[in-house]
C-alpha cells in the first residue's frame, strides 16, 4: 500500500525477458542473495550477512513504504526472481541479487521501468537515499539516467532525479 489510493500492479513489463512481480510475501529465495557478502556489502556498507528475520524486516518495510518488486527473468518458458527493488519516494532502492547478471543492463532497464512508474504517478522527483562511494556500479547507474548528486552522507551520496 505504498501509494495512497492507487494499486500496485501485479507485474510491470520491462522487456521481452525481463519483468517486475508485485512483491507477495514470500521470499525465502532471496535469502540467498543477502548471505553474500559481497551483495551485502553492497547494500548496507558492510559484510554482516542477513538472517531470515532481518530479510522479512527488510521486505516488510519496503512494501510499507514503497512499491516493491522482484525482478524477474524469463528462462525455459517461466520466470525467475534475479532481484528486487523498490521504488519510494525517499529511497529508490535496487538489488541484482544473482551476481552472474550485474553489468548486463537489468538494473538500467529496470530503473527505467520504475522512473516511468514514477512519472505516470505524477511524481515530481525520484531518491536514491544512499550510494556508498566504493559502489561504483551504482553511482554509473543511476548516474547515465539523469540521477545527480544531492548531499554527502557518511559512506557516499544520495541522489535526485527530478521527473
Amino acid at each position: 500500500m505504498p501509494v495512497e489510493n492507487i494499486p500496485q500492479p501485479e507485474t510491470l513489463p520491462v522487456s521481452d525477458t525481463l519483468r517486475l512481480r508485485k512483491y507477495d510475501g514470500i521470499h525465502d529465495f532471496a535469502l540467498s542473495w543477502y548471505l553474500d557478502p559481497e551483495t551485502v556489502r553492497l547494500v548496507d556498507g558492510d559484510d554482516e550477512p542477513y538472517t531470515p528475520e532481518l530479510l522479512n524486516k527488510m521486505y516488510t518495510h519496503q512494501d510499507a513504504h514503497g512499491e516493491l518488486y522482484f525482478i524477474e527473468v524469463l528462462e525455459n518458458a517461466g520466470w525467475r526472481p534475479i532481484g528486487d527493488v523498490c521504488l519510494s519516494l525517499d529511497n529508490f532502492a535496487i538489488v541484482i541479487g544473482e551476481k552472474d547478471l550485474r553489468g548486463k543492463g537489468v538494473g538500467t532497464a529496470t530503473v527505467s521501468a520504475l522512473v516511468g512508474r514514477a512519472r505516470s504517478l505524477g511524481w515530481k522527483q525520484v531518491r536514491v537515499g544512499d550510494i556508498y562511494d566504493f559502489n561504483a556500479g551504482s553511482r554509473r547507474l543511476f548516474s547515465s539516467l539523469g540521477f545527480r548528486e544531492e548531499a554527502k552522507t557518511e559512506k557516499g551520496s544520495s541522489y535526485i532525479l527530478t521527473l
